[in-house]
């Protein structure tokens, strides 16, 4: 899946970028991490060896997001591992059935993906559609956690049928 950068405050995870760090940007020397931040890198590790299914990590969402957004990522916290939902059931479980493009916009917005879990999300047509972190990482995740992938294209579906979720 490649390197992930993790940016954290000192509120907890505020960002997880696919790639290396931004050129210009410093790491941190081991010593100088917070906890917090070493949470998130073991926890991160965790999950990607397939040792975890459940963040338990404090999310920064403070600065930069709305809060129709905030909702969106509310109930992706609620989608369990190996399972999928769907844009427009999760517009519908938020009480606004017709605006399944924007949780799609806010699901492409997500600061925190991995664990928001944001790659779990398809369209109702069980389609990949797309992923901020690019499809193979979507693909890669998707895989890590049990669910059948047909294809490594947008159009590519999940299998079985979208799970709907009983919350």
């Amino acid at each position: 899946m490649g390197p992930l950068t993790i940016w954290g405050s000192d509120r907890g995870v505020r960002r997880i970028e696919f790639g290396p760090l931004p050129a210009g940007h410093h790491v941190d020397p081991p010593e100088a991490r917070g906890p917090e931040l070493e949470r998130a890198l073991a926890q991160l590790g965790e999950y990607l060896a397939g040792e975890r299914r459940v963040f338990d990590l404090p999310i920064d969402l403070a600065s930069g997001t709305t809060p129709f957004q905030r909702q969106v990522y509310d109930r992706l916290l609620e989608v369990p591992y190996g399972h999928v939902a769907s844009y427009g059931r999760i517009a519908g479980e938020l009480g606004r059935p017709d605006l399944a493009r924007a949780v799609g916009q806010a699901v492409g917005a997500n600061p925190v993906p991995i664990v928001i879990p944001c790659h779990r999300v398809v369209g109702s047509d069980r389609r990949l559609t797309g992923f901020g972190g690019g499809l193979a990482a979507k693909i890669a995740l998707l895989r890590l956690e049990g669910v059948d992938v047909d294809g490594t294209s947008p159009s590519s579906r999940v299998h079985p049928e979208v799970i709907p979720l009983d919350l």
